[in-house]
């Protein structure tokens, strides 16, 4: 008889636990399931996991602490989760809260920004400045003197800004990167790019990696459809091998700081060891920052005669190419 009623009383109390439990896995499901604005909670080293369901719940992230630890208990994960920062929304169940917090899905605060193809070292710095990201004084000094360690940069005059070098692309940085990392991560991302093919060619056209680089900044300023990046450094190929000027409009912009559409006469006359139109060659150093297109097409140009090249009246970034200047100026004359 004893025995019987020691039976009933474990049935009695499994069933009473049993019930508990499915009571408080009522309260496991998400806050709100339609609120899914996240923010970010931070859990302390040494957090209990009373600690931190007490947390999770005046933020108002969980609906009941009991649940909460029952949760953590049924997972078998009680003592492992671990401390940092959270991004958590109220649409998330406990378990997901646990297991982001069990994987120590830390939220790292980040920034992110996008260089366009063509950007001037200037135009860099004004960006990552106006988003907060450097001090220019402090970004400017670490273009110019810091001492990284890539071998494209072998021979470059520093004083230029590593004008060229700093890869368009887009990046996202840890918030805490100062102004070193942040150049070291965009020459990385050129070095990714400037593949060992690409100093092996540069070789055998006799040019240097910055005189590549600067002849692809040219490329990247003059050419607008990918289908002609080939056949506009096909161009300056032939003119350098003539000892003819570029003449590129690009190269006066630069002195310009100023992207105007049509140069004067007296633009063109401008005094400048980067006025292409007055000095032979190419300029000191690149005029802006070259993506992979131009760079490669740089390197492999198109199998043209072609020396003039012109905007078409398509206005849709095309160019007329012409051996001779008489067919330049034909259709230099099209679209007047």
């Amino acid at each position: 008889m004893k025995k019987i009623i020691l039976v009933l009383i474990l049935m009695v109390s499994l069933s009473i636990m049993s019930g508990c439990a499915s009571v408080l896995e009522k309260y496991n499901g998400p806050v709100d399931e339609n609120d899914t604005n996240t923010f970010v909670v931070t859990v302390a080293s040494g957090s209990s996991t009373t600690g931190i369901a007490n947390l999770l719940f005046e933020e108002g992230l969980i609906q009941n602490v009991n649940a909460f630890k029952a949760k953590v208990k049924l997972l078998e994960v009680d003592g492992q989760m671990k401390a940092g920062d959270y991004k958590l929304s109220p649409s998330m169940s406990a378990e997901t809260i646990i297991d982001k917090l069990v994987d120590g899905e830390v939220f790292v605060e980040t920034n992110k920004f996008t260089i366009p193809e063509g950007y001037e070292i200037r135009q860099i710095v004004d960006k990552l400045v106006e988003q907060g990201i450097v001090d220019r004084d402090v970004f400017i000094d670490v273009l110019e003197n810091h001492p990284f360690d890539y071998a494209f940069l072998e021979g470059v005059d520093r004083s230029k800004r590593l004008e060229g070098y700093l890869f368009p692309d887009t990046y996202e940085v840890l918030k805490s990167a100062d102004e070193v990392a942040i150049v070291d991560r965009m020459l990385k991302r050129f070095g990714e790019v400037f593949k060992t093919e690409y100093y092996e060619r540069a070789v055998e056209l006799d040019m240097t990696v910055d005189e590549v680089i600067t002849l692809a900044s040219i490329i990247e300023r003059e050419a607008r459809v990918a289908e002609e990046f080939e056949i506009v450094s096909s161009v300056f190929h032939n003119r350098i091998e003539i000892g003819m000027a570029l003449q590129s409009c690009a190269t006066v912009q630069y002195i310009l700081q100023e992207r105007k559409p049509v140069l004067s006469f007296a633009d063109t006359e401008i005094n400048d060891p980067y006025n292409t139109y007055i000095n032979v060659g190419l300029t000191p150093s690149p005029i802006a920052s070259p993506g992979e297109l131009a760079i490669k097409s740089a390197l492999y140009p198109a199998d043209t005669n072609y020396l003039y090249f012109v905007t078409t009246e398509n206005n849709d970034g095309t160019h007329y190419f012409n051996e001779t200047f008489a067919g330049h100026d034909r259709d230099a004359k099209k679209g007047k």
